[in-house]
């Protein structure tokens, strides 16, 4: 299928959000169970030992392509189910060798980006949880806690997780829809993100304010309340309830960059 790079304007990374909410309405069940299915593989994998943690990163770009593949299903009133996952892998050997190499890629260079995070704080990180685990004061772990090495090794990752995140945002679809192989999907990715910095940027922007509002307000309502002991499950529910909607967000910042099958008016219903 023949796709079209485009640029969109910053406003369109609201829409990628309300659209998600909007289509998550129609399947909560549906895409919850998947998100939940998501989670307890990737809970079993990493408690393998020696390749664990590998194979749990291996899932991350194909669960990213199942949810787009989801999304895709509830535009057309379908129900999502956890075929999706498995979708990408029945189509050409080609494509399917194409899929594999992303995932192997990217969980290579993670576990890269993490060994080296380990080198930075790994010692002091752990003499920092046998602290906590033994009870101790709040002056006994604050050195630790404001270690350079923590602080460093805690940028690296996150710094190194948005930096990796770029090239294989859109990869796997381009791959599964577009017929590329994995070096012309991540080069793709890349430039669509970089052309449309500004969507993506105010995306992101927007997703951590409705983090922080999320948190706060549950916070200051149930301490209001005296309830503070059922904030902690009720924010979980809340977290994994957007996590849920951000993935079904995926669909439509793909579609919005490449000008693929998005329904008519779809994108454009909310710019007036």
């Amino acid at each position: 299928m023949q796709l079209h790079l485009q640029k969109v304007p910053a406003r369109n990374g609201r829409l990628w959000i309300r659209h998600g909410f909007k289509i998550f309405q129609r399947q909560p069940l549906a895409f919850s169970g998947l998100f939940g299915l998501v989670l307890l593989v990737t809970t079993l994998l990493g408690a393998l030992p020696v390749v664990g943690l590998t194979l749990g990163l291996m899932t991350i770009p194909l669960c990213s392509l199942g949810f787009m593949l989801a999304t895709h299903l509830a535009l057309q009133r379908k129900m999502p189910n956890v075929g999706v996952f498995i979708a990408p892998l029945r189509l050409t050997p080609q494509r399917r060798n194409q899929q594999l190499i992303l995932c192997g890629s990217f969980a290579l260079l993670m576990v890269g980006l993490l060994v080296v995070g380990d080198l930075i704080d790994g010692e002091v990180a752990r003499q920092l949880m046998d602290l906590m685990k033994s009870g101790a004061d709040a002056e006994a772990i604050a050195p630790l806690a404001t270690d350079p090495r923590i602080i460093w090794g805690s940028l690296l990752r996150v710094g190194g997780f948005a930096l990796l995140s770029v090239p294989y945002w859109h990869a796997p679809a381009l791959v599964h829809w577009g017929g590329q192989n994995a070096p012309q999907a991540l080069f793709s990715s890349t430039l669509a993100l970089w052309r449309n910095k500004g969507a993506f940027a105010l995306n992101a922007l927007l997703w951590s304010a409705l983090v922080l509002a999320i948190s706060g307000s549950i916070s200051l309502v149930f301490g209001l309340l005296g309830l503070m002991q059922v904030a902690p499950v009720v924010l979980l529910v809340c977290m994994l309830t957007l996590a849920t909607v951000f993935y079904v967000s995926l669909y439509f910042s793909f579609v919005d960059c490449f000008m693929f099958g998005a329904p008519p008016g779809l994108l454009d219903d909310d710019k007036a």
